[in-house]
């Protein structure tokens, strides 16, 4: 009889355990998925606000397709944003349709690169958005200082 009992309880302390570390799993699970919201929130800065902005200033300075697109972003920001093509691409059909870039086949038979350049209304309107958001950036920059500088000196 004392063996049952002793058996009951370690069965007792097994459940506990398991109970407690899937209550500790949850805690670890519900802190991951909020810091991944945090970062995707912070990249959303980037990939919504100045990625569009972006690729216009890239196009502008020569065509290129987008995976050349992410690269030169990567090296003009010595890859510390790197864009993915996955938001690249989707955003030149969106500029394409905007009749702000141009879209052209490397070889209009196979179809394998798409080269795209600015049109004439992309390079208005890449300068209007570029004196357009001069201020903006400014300030998002002054901020950035601050917190920087509230949070880190």
């Amino acid at each position: 009889m004392d063996n049952f009992n002793l058996h009951l309880s370690s069965i007792e302390d097994i459940k506990e355990e398991e109970k407690r570390l899937q209550e500790e799993y949850k805690q670890k699970l519900a802190e991951l998925k909020k810091v991944q919201k945090e970062k995707e929130s912070v990249g959303q800065v980037f990939t919504k606000g100045l990625l569009p902005i972006y690729v216009l200033h890239v196009l502008s300075i020569s065509p290129s397709n987008g995976n050349d697109i992410s690269t030169k972003i990567g090296e003009r920001t010595n890859g510390l944003w790197v864009p993915s093509t996955g938001g690249i691409y989707p955003l030149l059909k969106k500029l394409e349709k905007e009749g702000l870039v141009i879209g052209q086949w490397d070889d209009p038979k196979k179809k394998f690169q798409k080269f795209y350049s600015l049109t004439p209304l992309g390079e208005k309107e890449f300068d209007n958005r570029k004196s357009l958001l001069k201020h903006k950036i400014e300030e998002s920059l002054m901020v950035f200082q601050i917190v920087y500088k509230d949070l880190y000196l």
